[in-house]
């Protein structure tokens, strides 16, 4: 499904970014018998329900044309929210030296599942947290930030 994210991303951004919001993440999903498509969009003011009827409506016209899609989904623009998941190196990039929460697909050599952390830096193989913690990042489920409420 990573292809079919990439395609979209690639087919979406401009279009998006040229009415004046940041393209965060495509994320396309099956949840039970139903598909999804998830455009998520960011900018310096927020984002709300307008912003997201805006976003969709410029880009489902390419959406349909391009036709990536073969089954049926349901498209969803939204914003990453306050407690957003890191997925690319960019969005590691932007979070270096905040607080994070970790979450592993099994316990590590430390016997810990999940880690909050800062994050201290990142490679292609691995992420440093706080204390000289490496975690190699195919281990990992989920990155997310933490907004402390």
């Amino acid at each position: 499904m990573a292809n079919i994210e990439e395609k979209i991303e690639n087919l979406v951004k401009e279009k998006i970014e040229n009415i004046g919001y940041e393209l965060y993440d495509v994320e396309y999903v099956k949840e039970g018998k139903n598909f999804f498509l998830r455009i998520f969009i960011d900018s310096p003011n927020g984002i709300d329900l307008n912003d997201c009827e805006t976003v969709n409506n410029e880009i489902t016209d390419i959406l349909d044309e391009k036709d990536y899609i073969k089954e049926q989904y349901f498209l969803e623009v939204s914003s990453p929210g306050i407690e957003r998941i890191l997925r690319k190196d960019k969005h590691l990039q932007d979070n270096i030296g905040k607080l994070i929460s970790v979450k592993l697909f099994s316990k590590d050599d430390n016997g810990k599942k999940e880690y909050q952390a800062t994050l201290e830096n990142f490679d292609k193989e691995n992420i440093v947290l706080e204390g000289n913690v490496q975690i190699p990042r195919k281990n990992i489920a989920q990155i997310k930030t933490i907004y402390n409420w």
